[in-house]
């Protein structure tokens, strides 16, 4: 299984036979280097609603027919865009074709804004990602929080993506407190560098995690497990 990391929390995860995409902010997102045009994904999962996450989904769902999977309210509002989409809630798991696909809470807010106005779009999550006998933890845009100790508690993480941004989500600090608790085999920092407000170093933060465990990406890099 591949890992792709491709600035803010655009992450690609690549199967023996399927291609998941999540939060596919590709345009207008100066430290991706991915193509919204080019990208085959089977699958795009979400996390929330902002604009920064669902970013590309409905162009490239539309072109591609992958099914996107979100929580509930922002797969009914992409049901209405015309795409093929799977509701969820928090603590709900489904097992795929792909893989397992379980949401978990994450402390954030969630609307999208469109040409009609903001909308709200429910809670926002992080994801647990099962296939091939690996889970890859998501966690999306969150704060921290305590339940962290159970997610690592309750599932063996092989790839923990965290937010280190600060201002919108948690910053370094909480982050390695993260890291700890989830007790991920490697722990990868996203959501960074994309604005000046959420300026880091993720190459300092990666050093910072037990040794072995933090991986820095630069967008388009990748690892495998």
């Amino acid at each position: 299984m591949k890992i792709s990391f491709h600035g803010q929390a655009v992450v690609q995860i690549v199967t023996e036979k399927h291609t998941i995409l999540i939060d596919p902010f590709i345009t207008g997102n100066g430290t991706c280097d991915l193509n919204a045009d080019d990208v085959q994904p089977d699958v795009i999962l979400l996390t929330h609603g902002h604009n920064d996450h669902v970013g590309d989904t409905i162009s490239i769902a539309k072109r591609t027919g992958a099914l996107v999977v979100a929580p509930n309210e922002l797969a009914v509002y992409l049901e209405g865009k015309g795409l093929n989409t799977h509701p969820m809630g928090i603590g709900g798991a489904h097992e795929f074709e792909f893989g397992r696909v379980k949401l978990t809470q994450a402390f954030h807010s969630s609307s999208i804004t469109d040409e009609d106005g903001t909308h709200y779009m429910g809670m926002p999550t992080g994801i647990l990602f099962t296939a091939e006998g690996k889970t890859i933890y998501h966690a999306g845009d969150t704060g921290l929080f305590s339940d962290m100790k159970l997610i690592g508690d309750m599932n063996t993480i092989d790839v923990a993506l965290l937010p280190i941004g600060d201002n919108f989500t948690m910053g370094p600090e909480d982050a390695l407190i993260a890291a700890e608790w989830v007790k991920a085999k490697q722990v990868i920092p996203i959501h960074y560098n994309t604005f000046p407000l959420v300026e880091q170093d993720g190459a300092a933060f990666a050093k910072k995690v037990k040794p072995g465990q933090g991986v820095h990406l630069e967008p388009g890099q990748s690892i495998t497990i």
